[in-house]
């Protein structure tokens, strides 16, 4: 019997786009000021233009299309706005509770397995791995608020959590929390690109797929954080 070829591990060419994204966005945030917030526009507006692709594909009637583009304007409009709002602490912090989700998800699924949340939609995503993206992002959110108020004034752990404990935790549980959101968004748009046939919004990032597929889970997460902001 003829065996098939072994596939090819794109894990190369994934670490070198994934070193090339963060040095583009390092130095964006480095920068700061109009660069960042133009290369938050640019990010928004490509990952939008993907969306625009995929939505045509999705649905065959017109009503639908029409629909569709005015809610993902709508979507990464707002997304956008937020992103580029926020003061360069809290960006740092939402990007990074995205990051740590993906991350923790990744290796906790793969090393945990077990049961798929929704096997139609995303057939990778396991409830391991949703309670490690829960676990990793709290865990970061929770030393950004430590940190924080080590620099604000509290220079001994003791003193930091007799009189910021219930930040700390708190900060624990929104970044358990957001990384449900951001799995929210990963998922929908899984489920977008499945309407639409495809695998990936577009080839734009070697072994990464596109711009949408990079930022779904953040565009979900700058909807909860502006909501949430416009009550601070």
């Amino acid at each position: 019997m003829t065996q098939m070829p072994a596939k090819k591990s794109d894990l190369g060419i994934r670490i070198v786009s994934a070193v090339a994204m963060l040095a583009v966005a390092g130095a964006a945030f480095w920068i700061g000021g109009a660069v960042l917030h133009g290369f938050i526009w640019l990010v928004a507006l490509v990952g939008f233009g993907e969306c625009v692709l995929l939505i045509p594909k999705a649905t065959a009637k017109p009503v639908w299309r029409i629909v569709g583009i005015v809610a993902a304007a709508a979507y990464f409009g707002f997304a956008g706005w937020v992103m580029a709002s926020l003061d360069t602490y809290y960006l740092l912090a939402a990007i990074g509770v995205v990051i740590f989700t993906d991350t923790g998800a990744y290796f906790t699924g793969r090393t945990i397995g077990g049961p798929r949340i929704a096997p139609r939609i995303s057939p990778s995503k396991t409830w391991a791995g949703l309670f490690g993206g829960m676990a990793f992002a709290a865990l970061w959110l929770a030393g950004v608020a430590g940190v924080f108020f080590y620099t604000a004034g509290y220079h001994t752990w003791s003193e930091l959590f007799d009189v910021a404990w219930d930040d700390v935790t708190g900060a624990a549980l929104v970044g358990a929390l957001l990384a449900v959101v951001a799995q929210a968004g990963d998922f929908f748009q899984s489920w977008l690109k499945r309407k639409a046939g495809v695998k990936d919004s577009s080839n734009l990032i070697p072994g990464h797929g596109g711009v949408f597929d990079r930022i779904d889970g953040m565009l979900a997460v700058a909807l909860v954080v502006g909501f949430l902001e416009s009550f601070a």
